[in-house]
């Protein structure tokens, strides 16, 4: 499994752990423990998806960096120049696993 596909798995799970605790607490909004982990995970997720964005290209339009996104230059038709990243691939839900 290379390290894209292990980062991308990473940041499903988190993000599957945040939309599930949103959910509870839609219904339990005074659960500390819950909003504990939803706090825990949101960060851990913010984290991961800034990390992937900064290695490919962002997954959402709020990682989008022209100037840190893509360091490594791969999968990009703009190697080395500021460019708008959010066209950078191939995406996941294009296959680009």
């Amino acid at each position: 499994m290379t390290e894209r596909t292990q980062m991308l798995k990473k940041i499903n799970e988190i993000s599957f752990a945040v939309n599930d605790l949103t959910l509870y607490l839609d219904t339990h909004p005074t659960d500390s423990a819950a909003l504990n982990a939803f706090s825990k995970f949101s960060k851990e997720r913010t984290n991961l998806l800034n990390q992937y964005a900064e290695q490919f290209e962002p997954l959402t339009s709020d990682c989008i960096c022209p100037d840190t996104n893509n360091r490594s230059s791969s999968n990009t038709a703009y190697p080395g120049q500021r460019h708008f990243t959010w066209i950078d691939g191939p995406l996941p839900w294009e296959g680009g696993m």
